[in-house]
């Protein structure tokens, strides 16, 4: 496998084995996520509720996230995503063993994915900053897009699977199957020796602060921070409104709903192996421009389809748009961050992009409830092209090197 190549992150014994752990892992979260998404669907009509489910998985980024980021610059970024991983277990634990005694209410649920979504939250930066640590600096590109086939992988079989397991037996069987996989991983990183980075620690507030003072510094980061805020509040109808728009308008299954899951995570498997030769050949502006209106065509189609079978194309869709969007903003953000203080800079990109889609989440079911499903999905796609044509106008992607970060920690000149 040449460096560089597609790939090449499998050279390295540490990334293939995290990698497939992390596949697991995300396996059993997806599974997870379908059950919680399609059981607040039995306990209530509220389309508010019913996204607040996916928002319970961003809010707590939005809100620990710049934290997060700082705990993985100052601690032992495997320490922390074990500890995570470890918080995650037990929350599982508890949402299973309630939903199998059927002990479940909707505010339960919405707690249980809270803590969920805060183990996320605590474990993204340190896992995301840890690349650095598993792979050559040539192949960092190639090893987040592997990262995102990973987690598109499950989201491919994991709604197939949980829809399958909830329609034979029921909705703790989903929840059950997250709590099992989870220590797989945990296996893996108690296995994982590293080598030792030098931290520079600092006091948790002055630490953030000095993430932040980059962040506002740096006028390309600036940009990519924007960008990813107006993508997430904008994409967030879509994946918060889906389980309302088949239950309640296309009478459709859990099993259907997996299926229409796994459709996106198969568009999203197929655009991530070939988004980093797109993104060489084409630029960053122009992949997030056709991303962007991929997603528009999406929830144009999903508002008006009146069957399953039409709305499938849209599933398709979307999925290859989401991981050719938010891909594209993450390898820039990455590729402009010093390593020594990595963990806050993507904690401060995930914290923005991620409460975006929590408050989009909110707003687009709030919509939803106030005149109906279509009506907030036109709207999400309204702003979506409203806001792409002005920040390509006013606030490009940066360029090819704009703000780079060289192998040698410089960065590049202009």
């Amino acid at each position: 496998m040449e460096p560089g190549g597609t790939w090449a992150p499998f050279r390295y014994p540490a990334f293939r084995a995290i990698w497939i752990a992390n596949l697991a892992s995300n396996l059993g979260a997806t599974m997870q996520s379908v059950g919680a998404a399609w059981e607040m669907t039995t306990l209530t009509t509220s389309h508010q509720m019913i996204a607040l489910i996916q928002a319970s998985t961003t809010i707590p980024i939005m809100v620990f996230g710049v934290f997060a980021g700082a705990i993985a610059d100052n601690f032992d970024r495997r320490r922390v995503m074990l500890l995570s991983q470890i918080g995650m277990l037990i929350a599982s634990v508890v949402l299973t063993v309630l939903t199998w005694f059927g002990v479940m209410t909707p505010v339960l649920l919405l707690v249980l994915t809270l803590l969920l979504g805060i183990g996320t939250a605590l474990n993204s930066p340190a896992w995301q900053a840890s690349v650095r640590q598993q792979v050559g600096f040539q192949d960092m590109p190639q090893a987040i897009a592997l990262n995102t086939i990973s987690f598109n992988l499950a989201r491919t079989v994991g709604p197939a699977l949980g829809g399958l397991l909830i329609s034979i037996w029921n909705v703790a069987a989903a929840f059950a199957v997250n709590t099992v996989s989870r220590p797989v991983l945990i296996a893996v990183l108690l296995r994982w020796k590293p080598v030792a980075t030098p931290m520079d620690r600092r006091p948790m507030m002055p630490a953030i602060a000095m993430g932040m003072r980059f962040c506002a510094g740096s006028q390309p980061i600036r940009r990519i921070l924007l960008r990813g805020l107006v993508i997430g509040f904008g994409v967030a109808g879509y994946q918060a409104l889906l389980p309302a728009v088949v239950r309640q308008r296309l009478h459709g299954s859990e099993i259907e709903f997996g299926m229409m899951l796994g459709l996106f995570g198969i568009g999203s498997i197929l655009v991530a192996l070939v988004i980093g030769n797109l993104r060489r050949r084409w630029g960053t502006e122009t992949v997030l421009t056709v991303a962007t209106l991929g997603y528009i065509a999406s929830q144009l189609v999903l508002a008006s389809a009146h069957s399953m079978l039409s709305a499938l194309p849209a599933t398709f869709i979307a999925g290859g748009s989401w991981v050719a969007g938010l891909t594209t903003v993450n390898v820039a953000m990455q590729m402009r961050s010093p390593d020594n203080i990595l963990g806050r800079c993507l904690s401060i990109y995930q914290a923005i992009t991620f409460g975006g889609m929590a408050v989009g989440s909110w707003l687009w079911g709030a919509l939803a409830d106030w005149q109906d499903l279509p009506f907030a999905l036109h709207s999400s796609s309204a702003f979506l092209l409203s806001t792409l044509i002005l920040l390509r106008l006013y606030f490009p992607m940066p360029g090819r090197d704009e703000g780079r970060i060289q192998a040698d920690g410089t960065i590049a000149p202009q």
